[in-house]
Order: structure tokens, then C-alpha cells, then sequence
């Protein structure tokens, strides 16, 4: 099992540790160190993660205050987007 990132989710990713990174460039690496390594447990487990709200996909909490979104197809695990919690969740991803 593989894991690929779509452009939205890496866009998402990038606009999350870019944030951090101004008040905190330590932590932004951490972060991102730490996304990565939570994401490539999918690769082991690709259900380990809730149902989705929109349907044919999983959430997995990476941190508190972040979710990823991704669904399994076949080999490969497609990570489709890394939102906030507070944030509104999209009808479709």
C-alpha cells in the first residue's frame, strides 16, 4: 500500500506549516515531521481512521487541530485534504 498526497491536501499541508512557521519555525518542522509520519501509518493500517462525512472516504485526526481526509482505492491510499476542525467541512472533496 502507497500513500500519494493530491495537490489540494499537499496545498493545505503547505498553507498549515507556513502559518505555524511564522511565530514557531521549530514547531512548523515538527508538525510537518510529525503529519508525515501519522500519514504513513495508512500504509499499514488504511482503516484506522473514522468513517468520513463525505461518503467514500476515512478522516484521520493527525493532531488536535487537524484532520486528513483520504479514501483507499485499491493499493493506494489518496490523501484528499488537511483541514482545521473549526473549519467548515466541504459537501464533497
Amino acid at each position: 500500500m502507497t500513500v500519494k498526497w493530491t495537490k489540494t491536501a499537499l496545498a493545505n499541508l503547505i498553507s498549515i506549516v507556513e502559518f505555524i512557521e511564522r511565530d514557531n519555525p521549530e514547531r512548523a518542522k515538527s508538525f510537518a515531521m510529525e503529519i508525515q509520519s501519522k500519514t504513513n501509518r495508512l500504509t499499514e493500517f488504511p482503516s484506522i481512521g473514522r468513517p468520513g462525512r463525505v461518503t467514500g472516504t476515512r478522516e484521520l485526526v493527525i493532531h488536535p487541530n487537524y484532520i486528513i481526509s483520504y479514501r483507499v482505492r485499491g493499493d493506494v491510499v489518496e490523501i484528499l485534504r488537511v483541514q482545521h476542525v473549526a473549519r467548515r467541512w466541504p459537501k464533497r472533496l
